[in-house]
């Protein structure tokens, strides 16, 4: 499948239209920019008329196949094949009897489908090295040199973008519809508009079909309000990503993690924080965009972060942090596990599983699951914590200010500590930073350090005090957008472009998601 892929590299195509590995085409391209005006006034004219609807997905399935083309190469034909294999085998479930025992088989036949193609492409080096060490660990035991000195060399498996968010979507959808909870799309068009749509197509959030399908055929109507939401999570998002997010990871947060021993424990601190920042602005910053890209076409998107660093406890960071990935886990993997269904232990077992599998489905190393492992544990003990301290019968007890202050700060000071796990390349360099951090830390040279990374740490200020503004005041400046006249909204996102295009380095800085 590598090799076909890898020799199908347009050459027939003109080079703008192009895929380039080294530029993949994200959202805050000049590239996108360009193609989402031009894509735009044909989609209105389009949405005008029910008669067009038809040629309105068809339009919409091109651009965003295009779009994705440009992200992963001809890996687009991967993704039209899981697309595909999901419609049939959810009309097949529709034609099943519910009673029938070959429902179950339909939807087993399309998780190997997707877990399979899934695993190949992101987990297979990763099971084959555990294989190859516990083979040549038993070989060592037994006295087999031979069998004890095994070496591999890793597979070249390129990992398409969004594959992991796209595989979710698909899986949810023929659950539901084994649940019957919907009904399947009866033409294979629309469902592909679903799992297309390039808004949320390559880093998610991950759209429930419940919530999406009922969109398709609806007239895009789009009124003031929602432009105004619309303009200003896309000019808030491209601001946290292609601004803070971008300039602090290129130009201190990545020159750390690469070299942790080459700085002080202090500069080693400082960019975990930075870390906790970037992954935030980078991820909510992608999120508010496609949300408000797709409110543009209008279609409405549930929120995806809510101000996760605010958050008073673990529980509460996981209601705030990616919340399309954390109730697809809750509701996929956590409640048909048992829940809290079947008594207290149980319960912080399901919890730590459903985390486990979360840091896997992140990426295939050593490092994810650990971090995975810790928030499972993490929420597993806060939930045993909450039922001896704060019973349902005595509500009051979890009012405290100053419980929830100090709640609040051990949250997030856990929150980065798992995230050098998340960040670094290897568990050598997690103990690097750690032991720079404690042994090395050298406070003498904070003034040195605030004069030698001064615009970092400007944006980072304004990153967090962006973070922890109080809601009524992002919602009047979100109003203030609103009512402002065309021309203002438009010299303000043209001096924001005009802001990336300044700060923005000679390489693309893709999505951290893209990754996964």
């Amino acid at each position: 499948m590598i090799d076909f892929f890898s020799t199908l590299d347009g050459s027939l195509l003109p080079d703008l239209l192009r895929y380039h590995e080294d530029s993949p085409m994200i959202f805050s391209s000049g590239l996108f920019f360009v193609l989402f005006l031009l894509f735009l006034p044909i989609y209105g004219l389009l949405g005008l008329s029910k008669r067009t609807t038809t040629l309105r997905i068809i339009y919409v399935v091109c651009f965003s196949l295009f779009f994705y083309y440009k992200s992963s190469g001809f890996y687009v034909l991967l993704l039209m094949l899981a697309t595909t294999s999901d419609f049939l085998i959810a009309q097949a479930l529709s034609n099943t009897p519910k009673d029938s025992p070959n429902r179950k088989k339909w939807v087993a036949l399309s998780m190997v489908i997707n877990l399979g193609i899934l695993s190949y492409f992101k987990y297979f080096n990763f099971l084959l090295d555990l294989v190859v060490q516990a083979i040549a660990g038993i070989g060592g035991l037994m006295g087999m040199e031979t069998v004890s000195s095994m070496h591999w060399e890793p597979w070249d498996i390129f990992l398409p973008v969004g594959i992991s968010f796209y595989t979710f979507q698909t899986m949810s959808y023929i659950i539901d519809v084994y649940r019957g909870d919907i009904k399947p799309l009866r033409r294979w068009i629309d469902y592909l508009f679903y799992v297309s749509f390039f808004p949320q197509l390559v880093a998610g959030p991950i759209v429930r079909a419940k919530d999406f399908i009922p969109q398709i055929h609806r007239r895009p109507w789009v009124t003031r309000g929602e432009f105004g939401r619309g303009l200003f999570l896309i000019l808030l998002g491209l601001f946290k990503k292609a601004v803070i997010s971008d300039y602090i990871s290129l130009n201190f947060v990545d020159r750390i993690f690469d070299a942790p021993t080459l700085y002080s424990g202090l500069e080693n601190l400082m960019a975990v924080y930075g870390y906790a920042l970037q992954i935030y602005c980078d991820f909510s910053g992608y999120s508010d965009m496609a949300i408000g890209i797709a409110l543009f076409l209008g279609f409405r998107f549930n929120k995806n972060f809510d101000v996760p660093y605010t958050s008073t406890n673990i529980t509460e960071f996981w209601h705030r942090w990616h919340i399309s990935l954390s109730t697809w886990l809750k509701d996929y993997l956590y409640i048909p596990l048992g829940g809290n269904r079947k008594g207290r232990i149980r319960t912080y077992i399901n919890l730590i599983i459903t985390m486990l599998l979360g840091g896997l489905w992140h990426g295939a190393a050593l490092r994810f699951i650990l971090w995975g492992g810790m928030h499972g544990i993490a929420l597993a003990l806060h939930k045993g914590w909450s039922t001896l301290f704060y019973p349902k019968d005595r509500p009051h007890l979890k009012r405290n200010p100053i419980g929830k202050t100090i709640g609040g700060i051990l949250t997030f000071h856990f929150v980065c500590f798992a995230w050098i796990f998340f960040r670094a390349d290897s568990i050598e360099t997690v103990n690097q930073v750690l032991t720079q951090i404690t042994d090395n830390f050298h406070p003498e040279i904070i003034l040195e350090f605030i004069s030698g990374y001064h615009w970092v740490l400007l944006l980072m200020v304004i990153g967090y005090v962006l973070h922890y503004l109080p809601f009524s005041q992002r919602r009047a400046a979100e109003r203030a957008l609103t009512r402002a006249p065309f021309w203002v909204q438009t010299l303000l996102l043209v001096t924001l472009i005009f802001l990336v295009f300044q700060m923005k380095s000679a390489d693309v800085q893709p999505f951290i998601y893209f990754q996964f």
